[in-house]
């Protein structure tokens, strides 16, 4: 059994580490040192799990492409570049594509709605709480990938079930199409790499833990239908006055 454990440490360790890397990528500008450290260690250097699955591999290899093509130096004009993709995809809102749950799964795809709240609740049940919501909504990616990392580090039952779960009724739920849009009308091939990899990252996670805790994957539809159910209001109780009988 010590052995099993032993195992199950050194991955969640491993994974609880690749999530911060991950969440690293996304939440600042890469300046001309980030990027030389990112290029060293290639896409495979800067992640402990060897990932497997056809798609990640392809994310991989992406990322790889991506960070060859970049010149040998960083000059100002490659920099400024960066930095302007780096803002129409987190900042500015210019490619459409949202770093934030609410934005995605709100029926008018406004920020700050139940998706925040909820995860929120999350943060609290847990001990933690977003630095500063105004600046950086809780349902924010790089929120959201530094929570998932904090349960990953704890190699308990109850905590890799809390990921599966927060996978399944949050994350997994808009990072995919984050992700394919960031893709398709980002500038540079840098982000839309980062974007991928994370994404299939996070989908191989969620398998792997299906094998680890014999826990599949909570259909979209359900938890959909959990929602739409919890945003009904309430019937009114329904009151007989003595001696007068119900009308139909």
């Amino acid at each position: 059994m010590s052995g099993a454990a032993d195992l199950l440490g050194e991955f969640c360790a491993a994974v609880a580490g690749d999530l911060a890397a991950l969440a690293a990528l996304h939440d600042k500008e890469l300046d001309a040192a980030a990027l030389d450290q990112l290029r060293a260690a290639g896409a495979d250097g800067l992640l402990r799990l060897r990932l497997v699955n056809p798609n990640s591999r392809d994310a991989l290899q992406f990322l790889d492409e991506a960070l060859s093509g970049l010149p040998a130096r960083f000059d100002e004009a490659v920099l400024d570049a960066l930095a302007a993709d780096y803002a129409d995809i987190y900042l500015t809102y210019g490619l459409r594509a949202a770093p934030n749950e609410s934005v995605w799964l709100d029926e008018d795809n406004l920020a700050m709605q139940a998706p925040m709240f909820e995860v929120r609740a999350l943060y609290r049940r847990h001990g933690l709480r977003a630095p500063d919501w105004r600046r950086r909504a809780d349902d924010h990616l790089v929120h959201e990938l530094q929570f998932l990392a904090h349960l990953m580090a704890q190699p308990t039952g109850d905590a890799l079930g809390a990921a599966a779960d927060f996978m399944d009724e949050h994350l997994l739920l808009w990072l995919p199409d984050f992700a394919a849009r960031v893709a398709q009308r980002c500038a540079t091939a840098l982000y839309a790499g980062v974007a991928v990899l994370t994404a299939a990252y996070l989908d191989e996670l969620r398998e792997l833990l299906e094998q680890i805790l014999g826990r599949p994957r909570t259909p979209r539809a359900e938890v959909e239908e959990r929602r739409r159910r919890a945003k009904e209001p309430e019937p009114d109780p329904v009151v007989f006055v003595p001696g007068s009988a119900p009308t139909w």
